[in-house]
C-alpha cells in the first residue's frame, strides 16, 4: 500500500500507533506501519531512555512521537508545582477521599498521597520551556515524525523540526481547527472523531473526516476516531483519508503495559461503556466509565477542576483505587473501539487480521461494482 503518507515517511502501511508503550511502538514500525510514543509528562531523562531503546528494537524502521506543545511558545514563569497544590479546594479533597471510603478502598500510608500529587505536578506542569526540552532530546534519535497534540504550533517552531528534517502532523477534532494547522506549515493532519479515546471534539468521524480531507487537500490526512478493525480502515479511505491513526486498539495487546485488571474491564466493556467525562482531567475525555466516572455526575458533587489540577488532584485516589484492585472504580482513557475488544493479542495479530479484513471489505466493493 502506497497512500501519500506513506511516501511522504517511507513507511509500507498507513497504520499508525499511537502508543505510551515503547514496546507496541518499535513492533508496529517493524510491522511495516508507524509507531508513536506519546511522551507527555516525560522528562529528557526518561524520553532518552525509551527513544535509545526504540532505535536497538525497531530494526531501523521509521517512528515518531506525540508531544504536547503550548501553542504559546513565548517564555513565561512556569506556576511553581508547590503553588498547583494549593490550588486544589478542600472540597475536591474530602469528595475523593469519601468516595474512596464509600467504596472500602484504602487509604494510603500517610503522607503519600500528597507525595503523588506533588510528583503529578511537577510532571503535568508544561511550559515552553521543558517542552524545548524534550525537543533537544528528539533531535538526537532518528524520529521521522513528530506530532503536536496541543493546539496549533507556533510557525517557528513548524520551521525548525522542518529545519532538523522532520514531519510535522497535528491532531484536530474541528474544521476550523485544522485550517489554522496547514497555515502554520503542519504536514500531516490527524482528523480524530468523537468516537476516540481521550481528549476529543465532538464531530463524529463519518462527518469529520471528508470534510477536513476536502478542506486541506492536498494535505494528506489520518483518520482517527473508531478504528481498530479492517473495514473502519477502508471507510477511511474510501472517505479520502491516506491512512489510520489508532490508539485504542493496542491497549488490549500483550505489548501493552496496561494493569491485567484495567485490561480485564476492558474486555468485558461495550462501547457505550466508553464515556466523555472532565473527572479524569479537568478536559472533555472519552474514558471508560467506573463507579469513579458516575460519582462525579451525580448532585452534590464538586465540578472537575480545569487541567492540570484535577490531573493532579485525583492522582492519590487513582493510585488508592489500583492498589485495591477495585475494579469497579477503575477507569482509562479509551475510544469507542473498546466494545471489540474481547481478549489479549499480539500487536502483530491486530496489524495482520485488520490487513485481511481491510482486503476483503474492499474486494466485496469491487465485487458489487462488477455485478450486472
Amino acid at each position: 500500500m502506497k497512500t501519500a503518507v506513506c511516501a511522504m515517511l517511507d513507511i509500507e502501511l498507513p497504520i499508525f500507533a499511537f502508543s505510551h508503550c515503547r514496546d507496541v511502538v518499535a513492533e508496529v514500525s517493524r510491522a511495516g506501519g508507524m509507531g508513536v510514543l506519546g511522551i507527555a509528562g516525560f522528562t529528557p531523562e526518561r524520553l532518552e531512555e525509551e527513544l535509545t531503546w526504540i532505535d536497538a528494537h525497531c530494526d531501523g524502521k521509521p517512528y515518531g512521537v506525540d508531544i504536547l506543545i503550548p501553542n504559546r511558545y513565548e517564555k513565561r514563569a512556569a506556576v511553581a508545582s508547590a503553588e498547583l497544590l494549593k490550588m486544589i479546594p478542600e472540597e475536591h479533597r474530602q469528595f475523593l477521599d469519601q468516595l474512596c471510603t464509600e467504596g472500602g478502598i484504602a487509604p494510603l500510608p500517610a503522607g503519600e498521597a500528597e507525595r503523588m500529587m506533588q510528583v503529578e505536578a511537577e510532571r503535568t506542569n508544561m511550559t515552553p520551556e521543558s517542552s524545548m526540552r524534550l525537543l533537544e532530546v528528539v533531535f538526537k534519535h532518528p524520529v521521522k515524525l513528530l506530532v503536536n497534540a496541543l493546539g496549533t504550533p507556533p510557525r517557528d517552531m513548524v520551521e525548525m523540526l522542518h529545519e532538523k528534517g522532520l514531519k510535522v502532523g497535528s491532531l484536530v477534532g474541528a474544521l476550523e481547527h485544522a485550517k489554522a494547522q496547514v497555515e502554520a506549515g503542519v504536514d500531516v493532519l490527524i482528523a480524530q472523531g468523537c468516537e476516540a479515546g481521550g481528549h476529543t471534539g465532538k464531530v463524529s468521524s463519518m462527518v469529520l473526516w471528508p470534510q477536513i480531507v476536502d478542506a486541506v487537500a492536498p494535505v494528506p490526512v489520518l483518520a482517527a476516531g473508531g478504528i481498530g478493525r479492517g473495514r473502519q480502515m477502508a471507510a477511511a479511505l474510501a472517505l479520502g483519508a491516506d491512512g489510520i491513526w489508532c490508539g485504542s486498539i493496542w491497549l488490549g495487546t500483550d505489548k501493552s503495559d496496561l494493569a491485567p485488571d484495567m485490561k480485564a474491564r476492558m474486555f468485558s466493556a461495550r462501547a457505550e461503556d466508553a464515556v466523555q467525562s472532565r473527572s479524569l482531567t479537568g478536559k472533555p475525555c472519552r474514558m471508560l466509565r467506573s463507579k469513579y466516572s458516575d460519582a462525579w455526575e451525580q448532585p452534590g458533587a464538586p465540578k472537575p477542576l480545569p487541567m492540570p489540577l484535577q490531573t493532579i488532584a485525583t492522582q492519590g485516589t487513582r493510585m488508592r483505587i489500583e492498589r485495591a484492585h477495585a475494579t469497579e472504580y477503575m477507569s482509562y482513557p479509551v475510544g469507542q473501539i473498546v466494545g471489540d475488544m474481547h481478549e489479549e493479542t499480539t500487536v502483530r495479530e491486530v496489524v495482520y487480521a485488520m490487513l485481511e479484513e481491510f482486503i476483503e471489505a474492499t474486494e466485496r466493493l469491487g465485487n458489487l461494482l462488477r455485478e450486472e
